[in-house]
């Protein structure tokens, strides 16, 4: 349960009004860098089809498992944190969860370090919805367990992108170019990430969104304890190749698992920079504050059934949610276009509709 904590100081700070100027700033080529990563992107779930013959999403493509549980609303936040219809008063919400591997490869190495991915997706959220999502009234969330990502806005990741491509089957040419990048030590971070087990991570928005009255990040952390002994059960050469749906497998089977949901408020668009996700918030400048649980009960994390369905006929889109929690920054506003574009190639590929489910009854488990 969430702890006693000491909110005088935090609710007296003078945070960013969402709509300030300067928060979000769209360059003029912008549109231009989003059409082309649209088409880096679907070529490679191209790639990956003439492979599996079956077309996944160009990111996340590996699932770890997937998890039902709830997501908890406590009816005692300060006045600074009941921002938008879905923290401003005490509920519990249905909640599906994916654990993934980042990489657009379904067929990844668990040994190879690379980043994780973790998406979330709250059912029976009530509220004025983005036309996307306006008949489904989800709240999608998505994260990463590095608090920063390499692909920090349309620009650069029409670059980076164009580096996989070129260089994706020479690894020592493609790290001799991103050497040479300004940003070299963030692109190659990726490959230095802890390879550990994905319950005891935790877990990053990376970009930023609207909080309401204000702009947040948002991070899940694990509270229990045998969650947090497992940060120093790491992958071994020995292990398997499988070996993180394996661990997530058995832990879900034994245990329950809990996270805190929390917020970190924009103060300082200098230090805090939202269009580009790739400058790691102070989070002893700008403390995080939490105000929602997760909850998962003891249950099977892979359950074959639930997995294809998925993967085949369901996506995660934080555009997909409540106005009051829009997406924000460059990378943000490339999810807009791309996943829809992303989405619409598997279809058409692999002959499955999209399907918007509506109540987590419908999910397979």
């Amino acid at each position: 349960m969430m702890a006693t904590y000491q909110w005088e100081d935090l609710a007296s700070r003078k945070y960013v009004p969402w709509e300030a100027m300067g928060v979000e700033k769209i360059p003029p080529d912008e549109e231009e860098d989003m059409k082309a990563v649209i088409a880096q992107i679907n070529e490679m779930q191209q790639r990956q089809y003439n492979k599996a013959r079956h077309c996944f999403g160009g990111t996340h493509a590996r699932t770890q498992g997937i998890v039902k549980g709830k997501f908890i609303i406590p009816g005692d936040l300060p006045r600074h944190l009941k921002q938008s219809e879905l923290f401003r008063e005490a509920g519990e919400y249905p909640v599906a969860c994916r654990y993934s591997s980042e990489p657009g490869d379904p067929g990844l190495d668990d040994r190879i370090p690379q980043p994780r991915g973790f998406a979330m997706k709250i059912f029976d959220v009530k509220g004025e919805m983005f036309d996307a999502g306006r008949d489904y009234p989800t709240q999608d969330l998505e994260f990463n367990n590095t608090p920063a990502t390499e692909l920090a806005d349309a620009k650069t990741t029409r670059e980076i992108l164009g580096l996989r491509l070129m260089y994706g089957g020479d690894k020592p040419e493609l790290y001799n170019q991103l050497k040479e990048r300004p940003d070299r030590e963030l692109q190659l971070s990726r490959d230095k990430v802890a390879n550990k087990h994905l319950e005891s991570m935790r877990w990053y928005s990376q970009s930023a969104y609207r909080f309401g009255d204000y702009v947040m990040k948002y991070s899940l952390v694990p509270s229990t304890e045998t969650q947090r002994k497992l940060a120093g059960q790491t992958v071994k050469p020995e292990d398997s190749d499988d070996v993180l749906h394996r661990w997530l497998r058995s832990f879900h089977a034994d245990h329950d698992a809990e996270f805190l949901f929390e917020v970190q408020l924009l103060e300082n668009l200098e230090e805090q920079p939202v269009e580009y996700a790739g400058t790691v918030w102070d989070e002893k400048r700008y403390p995080w504050q939490p105000v929602a649980e997760l909850v998962i009960p003891k249950q099977d994390s892979w359950v074959y059934g639930r997995k294809s369905f998925w993967e085949d006929h369901m996506r995660v889109d934080p555009w997909h949610g409540l106005v009051t929690l829009q997406p924000l920054g460059s990378s943000n506003r490339l999810r807009r276009v791309l996943y829809p574009a992303s989405s619409a190639l598997r279809r058409k590929m692999n002959a499955r509709p999209e399907m918007n489910v509506r109540s987590i009854d419908e999910i397979p488990g």
